[in-house]
């Protein structure tokens, strides 16, 4: 496994996060693919012995429960003090007018439950889980740079946003001497680059960690349109995200295949090989719920993709909808 350090900061992350989405129970209203505890402590202990560090989840993933696995099983087979540890904060927790957003309330509130869920005194990294429109960015990072003081948290980063809101963030922090963010978790791959335009570039400027989410397009950067799995029959959000397009992504798809077949590997390794070549991406967030899924991931990390093959698998692309901010 390689390492390399979040953003302009010393901590040392490996070059690819296991993203707990997947891990859980089921709810209403959530996904429906999650797998439960049983079946994801094993691929967590794979991710540990491959040397991956860094995981990251969000408070409003099962509706708390992939919190409540990532910390027994962290707890049980991690040193604490070698993982980085990510969570994220917006999302509705709990119905009533605070039951959801970025106020001083909430931050407040949420980091506790996490920490209680996560069973740890404190978070490696906390992230706003897109922008809240409805409380003054002021007030988020006033109180983001009070949990950290508090030791509650040692970092901050946040998530798929206009470039702009990001930057004003920046500026807030900087201005009144608060803690800044490091990190920007946005939605990138080969089938979605409209983060090239603005983001990537803000990123590189001001030395923030990249850690795209959704690396493989929901699963369909791996296999042919017409195979289905249960993941792809139930996500609606990746079906929002990606029904729109299917047409011409198929291009950019044939192209994965295609090169995927020249080099006899998975198409999963050539769709993170390419990710993995992009500046600033510091590690692309897997979703990874079976130990195969790992596997292929980590050994996307021995390909180097020739710029002929980039080219080639960046020529189709044609401007996409935004999506993933609100």
């Amino acid at each position: 496994m390689d390492y390399v350090k979040l953003g302009n900061t010393g901590l040392d992350v490996s070059r690819l996060c296991l993203g707990c989405m997947g891990f859980g129970t089921a709810v209403p209203g959530g996904h429906q693919w999650v797998i439960n505890e049983e079946n994801s402590r094993p691929v967590i202990k794979k991710a540990l012995d491959l040397g991956i560090n860094f995981f990251d989840t969000a408070n409003v993933y099962s509706a708390g429960t992939s919190e409540e696995v990532i910390g027994r099983t962290l707890r049980d087979y991690a040193n604490r003090d070698e993982i980085v540890l990510a969570t994220k904060i917006n999302g509705r927790m709990h119905q009533g007018p605070n039951g959801a957003g970025l106020s001083r309330k909430a931050i407040m509130s949420e980091i506790d439950k996490s920490l209680k869920r996560l069973e740890t005194d404190y978070v490696d990294l906390y992230q706003i889980h897109r922008w809240d429109y409805t409380t003054p960015i002021e007030e988020t990072m006033e109180a983001l740079h009070d949990v950290v003081k508090a030791g509650k948290v040692r970092y901050i980063g946040a998530s798929a946003m206009y470039a702009w809101q990001f930057l004003k963030a920046l500026h807030v922090a900087e201005q009144n001497g608060w803690t800044r963010f490091v990190s920007m978790q946005d939605h990138y791959n080969l089938i979605y680059r409209e983060e090239e335009r603005e983001m990537l570039p803000l990123c590189k400027a001001e030395k923030i960690g990249v850690i795209p989410y959704s690396p493989l397009a929901g699963g369909r950067l791996t296999r042919d349109p017409q195979e289905k799995t249960h993941r792809s029959e139930t996500d609606q959000i990746a079906k929002q995200k990606y029904d729109a397009t299917a047409d011409t992504d198929r291009l950019i798809i044939d192209q994965v295949a295609a090169i995927a077949e020249k080099q006899g590997v998975a198409r999963v390794q050539i769709a993170l090989a390419w990710l993995l070549q992009k500046e600033p991406v510091t590690a692309p967030i897997i979703g990874a719920t079976k130990i195969s899924h790992l596997e292929d991931g980590v050994a996307a990390l021995s390909i180097k993709l020739t710029p002929e093959e980039i080219a080639s698998l960046e020529e189709p692309y044609v401007p996409h909808r935004i999506v993933g901010h609100q």
